[in-house]
């Protein structure tokens, strides 16, 4: 099984293997996540039926979330060069760890300039806090592109990206 694993990602060493668990592991960490929220959403807590529902919702959400990534890898591949399959694994854990830390920065760098969701309309609350996430969400790409060893992909991916918003002048 573990040498079906290894060819299946092109993986040729076994340090590379922390991807596919890390995958798993997080996407299952997901689905768990979602389904706690759904418990309370449908007030099933500490209930008879709090952990057959966690349990079952997280499987199939697990199994939908595997389906969907699997999905995205093919429709992906042609287009991100990488040269191996477990690269892709690397790549999307980056985007969901800096999309999750970015988000979670700008709470308080909005409290920090005074803006706060009681206080302040939502109008304008929202798209300051977009344009703060923003800057935030570029540094840590490019940083956690680099703690898991896609540096050069996250760094070409930034200057593709700025430069179709036309921020390329920032590179030259």
């Amino acid at each position: 099984m573990m040498e079906k694993l290894k060819q299946r990602w092109n993986i040729d060493r076994n340090w590379q293997l922390v991807f596919p668990f890390l995958g798993v592991l997080l996407v299952l960490l997901t689905a768990y996540s979602f389904a706690r929220k759904l418990l309370h959403t449908f007030d099933l807590n500490n209930t008879f039926y709090e952990w057959p529902f966690t349990l079952g919702i997280t499987a199939v959400l697990y199994v939908l979330m595997v389906r969907f990534f699997l999905w995205c890898f093919k429709k992906l591949e042609n287009r991100w060069k990488v040269e191996h399959d477990w690269e892709m694994i690397a790549i999307f854990i980056v985007f969901a760890i800096t999309g999750s830390v970015s988000a979670k920065l700008a709470a308080p760098l909005t409290e920090l300039i005074g803006l706060e969701k009681a206080t302040v309309s939502g109008w304008i609350y929202w798209p300051v806090r977009i344009l703060l996430i923003f800057p935030i969400y570029q540094v840590l790409l490019v940083c956690f592109g680099w703690l898991f060893g896609q540096f050069k992909f996250f760094w070409s991916f930034e200057k593709k990206m700025l430069k179709h918003m036309g921020l390329g002048f920032l590179f030259t």
